[in-house]
């Protein structure tokens, strides 16, 4: 599992999980979100996305649709039956169409713009 987190970062006490299966998507990801205060955990699938979900309870889910082990859909349904996680918004990052069925919070189409990425994350952030 990965528990990435910034080294010796302060941190804006707002946690964000990063899912996707692609490690450069997610490292660019997370030192992107870092550089902006933000705590930063990741996954690489749906699976590991519950389990670090449930263990460090973030303010904002990023999630690829496309993965291994369990997909983004699945990910989005067990969430939802879980109490815990359902009130956690979640981006969907994806470089299929927008599908509105997921009720994400939000959408980011792959490949997406940075200042979109941040812009996001604070606008999810601040619910």
């Amino acid at each position: 599992m990965s528990f990435e987190r910034g080294a010796g970062s302060t941190g804006s006490g707002r946690r964000v999980l990063v899912v996707d299966d692609d490690r450069d998507i997610r490292g660019v990801v997370a030192d992107v979100l870092r550089g902006e205060g933000y705590d930063v955990l990741t996954a690489c699938d749906g699976l590991e996305a519950l389990v670090v979900a449930s263990q460090q309870q973030p303010d904002v889910i990023l999630l690829d649709l496309m993965m291994p082990v369990m997909s983004g859909r699945q990910f989005r349904a067990e969430q939802s039956m879980d109490p815990n996680l359902a009130r956690v918004p979640v981006v969907v990052m994806s470089a299929f169409p927008q599908t509105p069925d997921l009720g994400a919070a939000g959408y980011l189409s792959k490949p997406f713009d940075i200042s979109e990425l941040i812009d996001t994350v604070e606008q999810c952030t601040r619910l």
